[in-house]
């Protein structure tokens, strides 16, 4: 394959970008002030309220610190509609979460720290419709690594104004020391502090190193996200009981102190609801979309995983006890399920961070152990639960693999599903490609031959492709469901250079993938946040 120059890049953005409402990122500005150096965020929107937060730096380390906060109907704050104070100090590094309540439903605000005589950048946030919506717009990413390159994927993404929230899938922070999993020495970009991070004061200097990024800054300023982690705000590969890269005889100490300490940085840190359950790591929530859509956020990674069996030991991987969810999520899972279906609504979306979709046939060996594949009971009882409560238009939104696939969901695609019409299919997954993390897939001069190998071997895949980097839109309305994969040009260089690469479409009662040649087109968008 003939690699694109950046001249051929431009020429073919333009579908891309002719329509789109930009916004014009000041996001180097919004670091230079020295009160709120690591910016401000919003996250897990309801109808009548939503998560601000933001992390104050003091002289005093020992301090205990006031912050006030606005949240208006306009960016000049001529309409103040909810105020108030916070409390923070060094017992939570900081940070400051108000979860400010008695909004109104699908409606736009914008708000403000103000704390030691500094001012915090403007936010916008948005809240979650409770009837009447139409359509539903998310921007989707995972896998943010920062000495791999620059978050140009966030850079993008906060541009796009008519975003309802951003979803983050996982991988927001990796663990690992400089040149450990990328250099950043060219680029200015070493790991802080700079060792595989395994304590509390670990966890936080990582976080606030990636949140003082300026692209991570302005994502967050002008998107609500709505988070979940995947292995590496923990350790590589981690599961309940450890993690592949955590080993007591190297002096990281007992797994449990370390994941205690990654789950205090990650409640302290992110946009997320906090509540006696998620300080016990319970991260699987909902959110209503009106009646356009439900999204269910799962863990399939730390609350009730089992640790990953061998590759080839098949007899293991498809044990019936064996667990992704644990049993506790996936009763709730199965509630929400019928939940949804009572509430009619019209699309169920499953957020969550390893590839769901059957890879290989069962009684053979697990394509990937440490994905759905692995534990293939667990995908077993989830099919089982689509098809009890009767579940219609699921589509599975991963992330992890550093690559974009789109895949039909059949039971078994390799015996009773039709490729050509989807039938058997019981719903469709999109996995997005990573902001940073490399991917060999799809490279090299065998590159285009590995993936038509894989097209090949799965009827019921569509799409894939690991040669760039970039995220995906997720476009919803009553009628359809549409998947839309940018690439970004570089990692290498500060861009907001991005192109449309693919397209898929399933309509609603389908189940079934479809290309469109085309994204979809932007809608109407509330102002940024100035």
């Amino acid at each position: 394959m003939r690699r694109l120059s950046r001249r051929d890049f431009l020429a073919t953005s333009s579908v891309a970008l002719g329509s789109l409402p930009l916004i014009r990122s000041t996001a180097f500005a919004q670091t230079a002030d020295a009160v709120f150096r690591h910016g401000v965020a919003s996250g897990d929107p309801l109808a009548d309220r939503v998560i601000l937060w933001t992390r104050v730096t003091p002289k005093d380390p020992a301090a205990a610190v006031t912050v006030s906060w606005q949240v208006a109907r306009d960016a000049r704050f001529s309409r103040v509609v909810s105020r108030g104070e916070a409390q923070t100090g060094a017992a939570r590094d900081f940070t400051v979460k108000v979860d400010v309540t008695g909004l109104e439903p699908g409606t736009t605000y914008y708000y403000r720290f103000e704390s030691l005589s500094g001012r915090s950048a403007i936010g916008r946030t948005r809240t979650l419709p409770r009837d009447g919506v139409s359509r539903l717009r998310l921007g989707v990413v995972s896998c943010s690594n920062l000495p791999q390159g620059y978050f140009n994927a966030y850079a993008c993404l906060a541009r796009r104004a008519d975003l309802d929230a951003v979803l983050h899938l996982g991988d927001y922070i990796y663990e690992y020391p400089n040149k450990r999993y990328g250099d950043g020495t060219a680029l200015g970009r070493i790991p802080a502090p700079d060792k595989e991070i395994v304590a509390l004061q670990d966890y936080r200097d990582r976080h606030a190193q990636y949140k003082a990024d300026p692209d991570s800054q302005e994502v967050h300023r002008q998107h609500p996200f709505i988070v979940v982690w995947d292995d590496h705000e923990f350790g590589n590969n981690a599961w309940s009981g450890g993690a592949e890269n955590h080993d007591p005889d190297e002096g990281e100490g007992d797994w449990g102190a370390r994941r205690a300490a990654a789950t205090q940085a990650y409640y302290e840190w992110m946009p997320i609801r906090e509540d006696a359950q998620t300080r016990q790591a319970r991260i699987y929530r909902a959110f209503r979309f009106g009646g356009l859509a439900t999204l269910l956020m799962l863990d399939t990674r730390i609350v009730g995983r089992d640790e990953q069996a061998l590759r080839e030991d098949t007899a293991a991987i498809e044990l019936p006890g064996r667990h992704l969810l644990g049993p506790e999520q996936e009763g709730w899972l199965a509630e929400q399920m019928v939940t949804s279906v009572r509430g009619k609504a019209g699309w169920n979306l499953l957020g969550q961070q390893v590839m769901f979709a059957p890879q290989t046939a069962t009684g053979a060996r697990a394509g990937n152990p440490d994905s759905w594949d692995g534990y293939r009971a667990s995908r077993s009882r989830v099919f089982d639960m689509i098809e009890r409560a009767k579940v219609a238009n699921v589509a599975v939104l991963t992330g992890d693999v550093h690559s974009s696939w789109a895949y039909d969901l059949p039971r078994d695609p390799f015996g009773a599903y039709d490729s050509r019409t989807g039938k058997g299919s019981l719903g469709v997954e999109f996995a997005g490609t990573s902001v940073s993390s490399p991917s060999n897939l799809g490279a090299g001069p065998d590159g285009e031959a590995q993936l038509a190998a894989l097209l090949a071997a799965r009827p019921h895949l569509h799409y894939v492709d690991g040669r760039y980097r970039g995220y995906f839109v997720l476009d919803l309305t009553r009628e359809r469901l549409q998947a839309d994969f940018y690439r970004v040009a570089t990692i290498l260089d500060r861009s907001t250079e991005e192109k449309f690469e693919r397209g898929f479409v399933t309509a609603s009662g389908a189940n079934h993938l479809v290309p469109a040649a085309i994204p979809a087109p932007s809608a109407t968008a509330p102002d940024p946040a100035p």
